[in-house]
């Protein structure tokens, strides 16, 4: 059976762009896949929400995330990338992280240089770490993995744009390269001019976010592919979308009852959940009955 790290890298070997919706637990993971999307995410903004209720600000701990990394990658079969945040602490945290997102089941695991506690990219407030702090983190990344005989891809994020300018992003993200990093993550370019400059200046696959609202512009998977992207990150447009579905459902109950063509039909819910596979399994194992 091929690994989930050795899928992605398969998956990056093609040409073409990456078009990943993100997920937030198993059943969007799922969903992602049986709508024939060939990778996805878990987005820290939508598992925060999801898992507990609250904003991607670092609240969610590493073994919180694990534990619903390693749910998520037992649900599905496709790669799934994990949102390793800053590391959850120094150097060797940051190796626990990597050994851990492993273990859990991920294809890669990113690693961030924003100051602790991080928070979503595209919201007021984040700062970075220092080039050198920056740099020890990929470095104790890509360490573990060679330690542990892994073989899970780093993918090295930056949001030094936001404070200190796009050419300290781009220089960032370049030595994130050379020190072991196998994706590489430019947070919130603020033009398509800014995009076009990453995908030329970083080598390596380059992940496009596309967070809607956002500080960068909105671009079909097609689009970014021309720019240079290999993978086209959407990581809240499942939670937004889920999320208005469940607004608009509880405001037309307070009235009566929501519209039927508004809900996925009994029979189509239990399919996409697994029942159909549970029961094929039930009757594999039943006991004769006398």
């Amino acid at each position: 059976m091929t690994s989930a790290p050795d899928a992605l890298r398969a998956l990056l070997a093609q040409p073409g762009i990456l078009p990943m919706p993100c997920c937030f637990d198993p059943l969007s993971a799922k969903m992602i896949e049986q709508a024939g999307f060939p990778l996805t995410f878990m987005s820290g903004f939508a598992a925060s929400a999801a898992r507990l209720g609250m904003p991607d600000t670092g609240l969610m701990s590493y073994a919180e995330v694990v534990d619903q990394g390693r749910n998520i990658c037992d649900a599905v079969r496709f790669p799934v990338i994990g949102d390793g945040d800053t590391g959850y602490g120094n150097p060797m945290n940051v190796a626990r992280t990597v050994r851990g997102f492993a273990k859990a089941g991920f294809g890669a695991v990113m690693i961030e240089d924003q100051v602790s506690p991080k928070r979503c990219g595209h919201v007021a407030g984040k700062a970075v770490v220092g080039r050198e702090e920056a740099e020890l983190r990929i470095r104790a990344a890509a360490d573990a993995r060679a330690e542990e005989g892994s073989d899970i891809l780093i993918l090295a994020r930056t949001d030094a744009r936001h404070e200190h300018g796009l050419a300290e992003a781009i220089h960032r993200a370049q030595r994130f390269r050379e020190l072991g990093a196998d994706i590489l993550f430019v947070e919130a370019p603020h033009s398509v001019e800014e995009m076009r400059t990453i995908c030329a200046e970083v080598d390596g696959p380059n992940m496009a976010n596309m967070v809607e609202g956002g500080a960068t512009p909105v671009l079909p998977p097609a689009e970014l592919g021309d720019i240079g992207y290999r993978i086209a990150a959407y990581p809240l447009t499942l939670l937004a979308a889920s999320m208005k579905a469940m607004a608009d459902t509880l405001e037309a109950m307070k009235t009566g009852l929501p519209a039927e063509d508004t809900l996925m039909p009994f029979a189509d819910l239990k399919r996409r959940i697994g029942f159909e596979e549970y029961f094929e399994a039930e009757r594999k194992y039943a006991v004769a009955r006398e």
